[in-house]
């Protein structure tokens, strides 16, 4: 008895450790500030997909030229993708369709985009949205952006 009540006080301290360092990651991603929430799907088929698979949902970071982007189920404080503004080639925008509705945050946008020669979007607010296409725009003198 006493073995099976130790045994589950353990697992309860590792989840609960567990949760704890998944809120301390997203504190300290954010602690720079220039976050938001965005999912991302990389590698994307021409024809928009609407079965909700191959998102991941994530925080975004604006870092200088560069957007930051962290899986929210992740240790890790090392961004699993960069995405380069000189890079960032905007194809368009869309709502989300079929099961990607619940797949998605519910005021998500998505932006279908290409970043060097690979097809991507990421699914974002509205207001994240907006504030993306402005980082995007004002990129310093003699920089290309492609917004369509």
């Amino acid at each position: 008895m006493v073995l099976a009540l130790t045994v589950c006080g353990v697992v309860v301290a590792l989840v609960v450790v567990g949760l704890f360092l998944f809120g301390l990651r997203r504190r300290l991603i954010q602690r720079s500030g220039g976050t938001f929430d965005c999912s991302l799907r990389w590698d994307v088929a021409e024809k928009p997909d609407s079965s909700g698979k191959g998102w991941s949902y994530g925080v975004a970071r604006y870092n200088g030229d560069r957007i930051e982007w962290y899986r929210v189920f992740s240790y890790g404080f090392r961004p699993r993708r960069t995405l380069e503004r000189a890079a960032i080639e905007v194809a368009g925008r869309r709502l989300p369709e079929g099961e990607e509705e619940l797949a998605l945050l519910s005021d998500a946008v998505i932006l279908a985009c290409m970043h060097r020669g690979t097809r991507l979007e990421l699914a974002m607010s509205e207001d994240a949205l907006t504030g993306f296409l402005a980082w995007l725009e004002a990129a310093p003198p003699g920089q290309r952006v492609n917004v369509a």
